[in-house]
């Protein structure tokens, strides 16, 4: 039995976040943080109470969710995303800011938006930050294998190409919400999947001959000219989330990209806002993630039934020992990360 089938519940046709928690949201807003009705009426910030969530399972009967999650829909390419960020945080001032964001990504959030030289692939959501090259190596290797590497490193070079137009940073809003957290005492967490794990998860879901497919399409993608052009069918709008959109576009191509790329992710994040042991026994949490997950993690907040452990979210697909794995891909592993480093080099200077 596949478990990841029976635990990871898309939201059906029919579910809209903003109908399913908008009146209660508005409510709460006019009666306590009247400011950010703007946030509201536009769909950006809606508000989930603990009694709309799913029950706790029996093997967690100790956690006690937060009372309030305040979920912040933002574009990964917009300034006033930044400013809405900074404005609902130190408005509610939660206890915690959940950001869409995992560890090998946290990089983002201290990275300088003025710097004027800074390289390309340092500015979105694929990119090897928040340690040196080897390190990030190591770390996606060690995650999600070589493969996964070498899929982050494609979509680190494509996805800079497709917003390299845009003329603007990735992820002001990652670094609005860490300065709004540490002005108002507020712990931040990384609430993201691995991305090391999720595109592991992704390339195992395609078959060969859509992985002989999926990898020609970005080498096309990266070597073309009008990629990001008004032309391309990848033009990123600012009014989108970027890496988002990518990640749809990409899944109506290899529709079984949607379960790894987009539902597991939005249930995982929808985990981290209400589960994660970072906000066991708080009151107040505010998420910052892009507005093409809002429905998904809206839905998994209030769908969870108890049933979904957090291994069926970020566990291995393999097999075989750690041991073995180790002794097997050494070598392998050693050869293919000199020559991914050699080619990151190579493209990142090309543009």
């Amino acid at each position: 039995m596949d478990t990841l089938k029976a635990f990871i519940r898309p939201p059906p046709p029919c579910f809209d976040y903003k109908t399913a928690v908008h009146a209660e949201t508005r409510s709460t807003v006019a009666a306590v943080h009247p400011e950010l009705m703007d946030l509201v009426q536009g769909g950006s910030l809606v508000l989930v109470q603990k009694r709309r969530f799913g029950p706790v399972p029996e093997w967690r009967r100790w956690f006690v969710e937060p009372e309030s999650i305040w979920v912040l829909g933002t574009s990964h390419l917009s300034e006033k995303s930044a400013v809405d960020v900074e404005r609902v945080v130190r408005a509610v001032r939660p206890d915690n800011v959940v950001v869409e964001l995992c560890r090998s990504r946290a990089g983002i959030m201290y990275a300088s938006a003025d710097d004027q030289n800074a390289p390309l692939l340092n500015s979105n959501m694929f990119s090897l930050s928040g340690s040196r090259f080897f390190g990030a190596i190591s770390r996606s290797i060690n995650l999600g294998g070589q493969s996964a590497l070498a899929l982050r490193l494609l979509l680190a070079v494509f996805s800079s190409k497709i917003t390299s137009g845009a003329n603007r940073t990735f992820g002001d809003e990652f670094r609005a919400a860490r300065k709004a957290a540490e002005e108002v005492g507020s712990q931040l967490v990384l609430g993201d999947r691995p991305i090391e794990i999720t595109l592991e998860r992704a390339w195992n879901s395609l078959n060969w001959n859509e992985k002989l497919r999926f990898v020609t399409l970005l080498f096309r993608g990266i070597t073309s000219p009008s990629l990001g052009n008004k032309e391309s069918d990848f033009e990123i709008e600012e009014k989108g989330s970027g890496p988002f959109e990518l990640y749809e576009q990409l899944s109506s191509t290899y529709p079984s990209l949607l379960q790894p790329l987009i539902h597991e992710r939005d249930t995982y994040l929808a985990w981290s806002l209400k589960r994660s042991k970072a906000v066991n026994n708080c009151k107040t949490v505010v998420g910052v993630i892009g507005k093409g997950h809002m429905n998904g993690v809206v839905y998994a907040l209030m769908a969870d039934q108890g049933d979904l452990r957090f291994r069926d979210l970020a566990g291995r697909t393999s097999k075989e020992s750690w041991v073995k794995s180790l002794i097997k891909g050494l070598i392998r592993d050693t050869i293919i990360g000199v020559v991914l480093w050699a080619l990151y080099e190579q493209l990142q200077t090309a543009f």
